[in-house]
């Protein structure tokens, strides 16, 4: 007995490897929101600790979701440390660093992500996928008001 496998078209391929790119972003800035939440310092501690934990925790949800998507596409998400850090390309950085310091990085982070995102979810909108086009509007709602909180922070 063979098993029928979906052929996937160029652009289901497309839209399957745009996601895997937000499935890596996400995984790198989880792990970097949690190096900060684990080693930011100073007055502000209380603060952004509570924050960067609520945002690595809320990132742990979505890696799931968007790779659950990838897989909806009879795709496959990808994974293993070393290739989310290659496909993410986020800058890394060690502790210790000053408390504006994280927050910029952070933000840097999650501007790389809005953008593949974005490109992520216009590809879904060309191809008429609006699960993975609706998946990735939350995915920028989010970030959008992450990068402003952030930003707000440096004020």
């Amino acid at each position: 007995m063979t098993k029928n496998k979906t052929i996937l078209t160029d652009s289901s391929k497309s839209l399957a490897t745009s996601l895997n790119q937000v499935l890596a972003d996400s995984y790198a800035l989880m792990a970097l929101t949690h190096l900060a939440h684990w080693n930011v310092e100073g007055q502000g501690f209380f603060a952004l600790h509570t924050a960067f934990q609520t945002q690595y925790e809320e990132l742990f949800t979505a890696i799931d979701e968007i790779a659950e998507r990838v897989r909806a596409l009879d795709s496959y998400a990808i994974g293993g440390l070393g290739k989310l850090a290659e496909t993410a390309g986020m800058k890394e950085f060690a502790a210790p660093l000053s408390q504006e310091d994280y927050v910029q990085r952070l933000i840097t982070g999650n501007e790389k992500l809005l953008a593949d995102a974005a490109k992520a979810r216009d590809l879904a909108g060309e191809v008429a996928d609006a699960e993975s086009q609706d998946l990735m509007i939350g995915r920028i709602t989010l970030h959008q008001k992450t990068v402003w909180m952030l930003k707000s922070f440096l004020k």
